[in-house]
């Protein structure tokens, strides 16, 4: 089959770049949903059947399991950068290169991640000052959960591939499936088979398998239709390295916000299992509200990767203007919602049993981030921005200084003030990160940066 034949609904070089970049973002957001639903639906399912101290294991291992998923999706991410920018100049043996490449790579760190997180499973925990009362049931969670770890990598990176690709469809029809199956397995091995938080771990674990696997054989299917312009080769050391130069800074950037939160979940622990029972609720729904804005990012990051690769610079200052009217509007409407009903959101992951202080930890959390949710949205659009167009230095540096300074205003003044402080530092971050890549941008040096001749 010809590239002709490969063109689809949404074209990042020639449709109008408003069109474009949100058709591709639609199912990026709809995809980021339903992976969140992973986690969250464990959650849903362990607080309503099992009780607060099953939320709370689950949450301590949350903050842990997301930094992998996000060096998983940033890895792919910026992988993909290359596979666009080459699918943007048309040289698609370079391209299948590429990918096998990426795929190859990130099996192997997930083969090895995994195995140090079985090993280092218990000091992990430990470190995080994880009560006693909820410390085993995190520690069976988390075993399960790194047995699964090359599937989920897989998952996403491949996910990355298809959306590199221009198909941001693909991944969300998978995510459809395996959210679907996760909730309908979470129930049967909790509710039916009382295996507790191992259920909901195990439960995971089978619908990302599957994931996995259908993805891997419908990519190979969808590679094929390509016709190569230069010779494919299974792996190519110089690409390896080349890629590198963006999957590292990529999968920092979108490690950050988790690594932030892992660390400061050794903050919140101190506080008891009620405080962190409340704190988990509200990052999954914070979770939940931040997918437009990374979504946003993505589609940014592709958008610009295809039209550089293209040489269509102008085309990128367009797309970014709309990105940022597209982050205004989903910050009003997520900040309408989540102060008219957050209550009722938070209640969904607590039972009746549960003592006020986790609902009112909660609370607070989801109704002062609300309002700043505009940070984050211009910040991912500005990154996604850096990202793909290779231009990953400032950019990287600037996602450092927001984790120095959600982690040390945490740390300093949650002893003084209460876990409240842990929440007032996140838009300290955004709105710093964001100033800083803002700045590059105005610039203009990311449009001279090549990555591919």
């Amino acid at each position: 089959m010809s590239m002709k034949k490969q063109k689809k609904a949404i074209d990042m070089i020639t449709d109008p770049p408003g069109r474009a970049l949100l058709l591709f973002a639609l199912p990026l957001i709809l995809g980021n949903l339903f992976q969140q639903f992973y986690n969250i639906i464990d959650s849903v399912v362990v607080g309503r059947f099992v009780g607060e101290e099953a939320l709370a294991s689950v949450g301590a291992s949350y903050s842990i399991t997301n930094v992998f998923i996000a060096i998983a999706v940033g890895g792919g991410i910026g992988s993909s950068v290359v596979v666009s920018q080459f699918l943007g100049a048309k040289q698609t043996g370079n391209m299948k290169t590429a990918i096998s490449t990426t795929l190859i790579n990130f099996l192997s760190v997930s083969v090895v991640l995994g195995g140090l997180g079985l090993l280092f499973n218990n000091q992990i925990l430990s470190w995080m000052n994880t009560p006693d009362n909820v410390f085993h049931d995190a520690s069976v969670y988390l075993s399960i959960y790194f047995i699964g770890l090359p599937f989920l990598f897989m998952y996403n990176v491949q996910a990355s591939v298809f959306q590199a690709l221009g198909d941001s469809k693909t991944p969300l029809y998978l995510l459809v499936f395996s959210s679907l199956l996760n909730i309908a397995l979470d129930l049967v091995f909790v509710t039916r088979f009382f295996m507790g938080v191992a259920g909901v771990a195990i439960a995971t674990l089978i619908a990302q398998g599957l994931s996995a696997v259908l993805s891997f054989v419908i990519l190979i299917k969808r590679l094929k239709t390509y016709e190569m312009t230069e010779t494919f080769r299974l792996y190519d050391w110089n690409m390896m390295f080349h890629m590198m130069r963006v999957a590292i800074p990529s999968t920092l950037q979108q490690s950050i916000v988790h690594i932030g939160m892992l660390m400061v979940q050794s903050v919140v622990n101190v506080f008891g299992s009620a405080v962190m029972a409340g704190f988990a609720a509200g990052t999954r729904i914070e979770s939940i509200c931040i997918v437009p804005m990374l979504a946003l990012g993505n589609a940014m990051s592709t958008y610009t990767a295809q039209n550089i690769g293209a040489g269509k610079t102008g085309r990128v200052r367009k797309g970014y203007r709309y990105c940022y009217a597209m982050a205004g509007v989903f910050a009003v409407v997520i900040c309408l919602i989540m102060v008219a009903w957050g209550d009722v959101f938070i209640r969904s992951f607590l039972n009746e049993g549960s003592a006020d202080t986790a609902f009112q930890t909660g609370m607070g959390y989801v109704r002062f981030i609300s309002f700043f949710y505009i940070c984050i949205g211009l910040k991912a659009t500005t990154d996604g921005l850096l990202r793909g167009a290779g231009d990953v230095v400032v950019f990287t540096a600037a996602n450092l200084v927001n984790l120095a300074i959600r982690v040390s205003v945490a740390a300093v003044f949650a002893p003084v003030i209460g876990v409240q402080a842990v929440w007032f530092a996140v838009p300290m971050g955004w709105t710093a990160n964001y100033i800083i890549s803002f700045i590059r941008y105005l610039t203009g040096k990311w449009e001279k940066i090549r990555l591919i001749s």
